[in-house]
């Protein structure tokens, strides 16, 4: 884990979240500057730096990721939402932790950004 990330650092309790849901490999927290009614956060608990950054090795925990990301939306009975993944600063990421955003509760728009 970073010892300077955030999301590491909520990953492993020593800063607290609004937490959602969590499994061995993947915890989901609300997001604190919102950009829909139902915004949050899936991150790996493994500290990869975005996707572009995940290895080969990762790709069962990008899976893992997609599926807790679905699963938590049924749980939450979403009936539409919007999975976001950010990559690099130009496209908008301000952690360098991958992090996926679970959007809902607003009319999407496309194109997105």
């Amino acid at each position: 884990m970073g010892a300077d990330c955030i999301f590491c650092r909520i990953a492993e309790g020593s800063v607290k979240s609004q937490k959602v849901a969590e499994d061995d490999e993947a915890l989901a927290f609300k997001d604190l500057n919102p950009a829909a009614p139902t915004h949050i956060l899936v991150i790996p608990k493994k500290h990869i730096p975005s996707l572009s950054a995940s290895g080969p090795e990762d790709k069962a925990l990008l899976g893992h990721l997609q599926a807790f990301a679905r699963d938590l939306a049924r749980d939450l009975k979403l009936e539409s939402f919007r999975i976001v993944a950010n990559n690099g600063r130009g496209a908008g990421q301000s952690v360098d932790h991958l992090h996926y955003h679970l959007l809902s509760g607003r009319r999407m728009t496309w194109p997105p950004g």
